[in-house]
């Protein structure tokens, strides 16, 4: 057995954190933002989050359709475990979503001091879903490691009482 953690023998560990941590952000983003009100409210398309100038504190803007900015909330952040750092399922720039331009939010984007969240992302994002895929994709990378070094000879998937008779 190697010391070094980050060898190919816990290639399939790093993996299943690697996706847990990418499903924690997914649901961090959800969970806070619905706090705000913002997600409720159909009105508002895109939130801007500047979370880069105070580590303590995460500053919203909230921006209809045109660009327009609605309104602002602080998100205070008690603990660095809830920072609202980028998640591109989220983000603006990887839904391309559109920005208009010479709007308000054109100009918060170009501050380069924060990512904006394409709120119609956000809101079609189903939390349960994403927890049963990551549930499955860290299961399987387990599995990899598991195979690795003999702890697994094989598997079945499926339900528990489900089988394919052969008549």
């Amino acid at each position: 057995m190697h010391d070094d953690l980050s060898s190919d023998e816990f290639r399939g560990f790093h993996e299943a954190e690697r996706l847990m941590n990418n499903h924690r952000s997914r649901a961090r983003v959800r969970e806070r933002l619905s706090c705000t009100g913002f997600f409720s409210d159909d009105e508002v398309a895109a939130v801007h989050v500047e979370n880069i100038p105070r580590a303590d504190r995460a500053l919203l803007s909230a921006f209809d359709r045109a660009g327009r900015q609605l309104r602002g909330y602080t998100l205070y952040v008690d603990d660095p475990s809830l920072r609202l750092d980028v998640v591109p399922e989220f983000d603006h720039d990887y839904t391309a979503m559109a920005v208009v331009e010479g709007s308000d939010l054109e100009e918060a984007v170009s501050r380069e001091d924060g990512w904006v969240v394409d709120m119609n992302a956000l809101r079609e994002y189903d939390i349960v879903e994403d927890r049963r895929t990551t549930q499955r994709a860290v299961f399987l990378a387990h599995l990899g490691d598991m195979m690795n070094d003999g702890r697994a000879r094989g598997f079945v998937l499926g339900r528990v009482g489900d089988s394919e008779s052969s008549s």
